[in-house]
């Protein structure tokens, strides 16, 4: 792992009405790092993971994602919000994987693969397709391009949804509890997917309440309660030895 920052959490708010969410997050995340935020629910990891790739706008406070400051453009002292048209271009290097799969259904496997290299990145298409088929061999789907969403299993459409999100050669890629809408028996074959990614040298950001995957693959994991970070280690400190009451507290009700 390098010690490059590629993310920069800085003093992050937000707020939904009267309702703050986010208490002023405060995050680092070096290239080539697993991060697993973990947290009752309600407890705003999912907003967080949603505000790095403007998915939501910040109340206050900054996100960089490599030299860029996420949803803005700075021009001298002054930050300009970008068109969402921007915006979306500026999310082609971050990857995200959903808590349901969000698949299109009237598209098959490869065509929800290839879509957005050669609509947004301007792929040529055979060679979309190259790339699609060795991304469903790598998730362990080989051979299933043609298959429609409601022919898979739920893992499988999970696998699916990693692979296109790697098909657009993410410097990041964001995981919003991408095993809570699966069936216990399906789990397993999405967290041994996301393990090998892991493994690759991948930028990852998970959010999960798979304790066993967080020990094993995370570098860190930051314990989020009421919209801040109360603790953040190696996952042997923070999951073996908690220091803060909230975190153990959460952690005699998992084991």
């Amino acid at each position: 792992m390098t010690t490059n920052v590629l993310v920069r959490a800085e003093n992050v708010h937000k707020s939904f009405g009267l309702i703050e969410v986010l208490k002023g997050i405060n995050l680092e995340v070096n290239s080539g790092e697993v991060v697993c935020l973990l947290g009752a629910s309600g407890s705003g990891k999912s907003t967080f993971l949603r505000c790095i790739n403007h998915l939501e706008t910040l109340s206050n406070g900054r996100i960089w994602v490599g030299d860029k400051v996420v949803g803005y453009r700075q021009d001298g002292d002054r930050l300009y919000e970008l068109s969402d048209k921007e915006a979306a271009k500026q999310r082609r290097s971050i990857g995200m994987v959903f808590q349901r799969f969000n698949l299109f259904p009237h598209m098959t496997v490869l065509e929800n693969i290839i879509e957005g290299p050669v609509l947004v990145n301007r792929v040529k298409t055979a060679e979309a397709k190259r790339h699609a088929s060795e991304l469903l061999a790598r998730v362990g789907l080989e051979g299933r391009e043609h298959s429609y969403p409601r022919q898979l299993s739920g893992g499988q459409q999970q696998r699916v949804a990693i692979a296109r999100a790697l098909a657009m050669k993410p410097e990041l890629i964001l995981f919003d509890e991408p095993t809570s809408a699966l069936d216990p028996e399906l789990v397993g074959e999405v967290l041994d997917v996301m393990k090998d990614l892991a493994k690759s040298g991948l930028t990852m950001i998970v959010v999960t309440h798979e304790i066993g995957f967080a020990k094993e693959v995370a570098d860190r994991v930051a314990f989020m309660h009421g919209g801040e970070i109360v603790e953040i280690g190696p996952p042997a400190e923070v999951l073996g030895n908690p220091q803060h009451d909230r975190t153990k507290a959460f952690l005699s009700r998992v084991f």
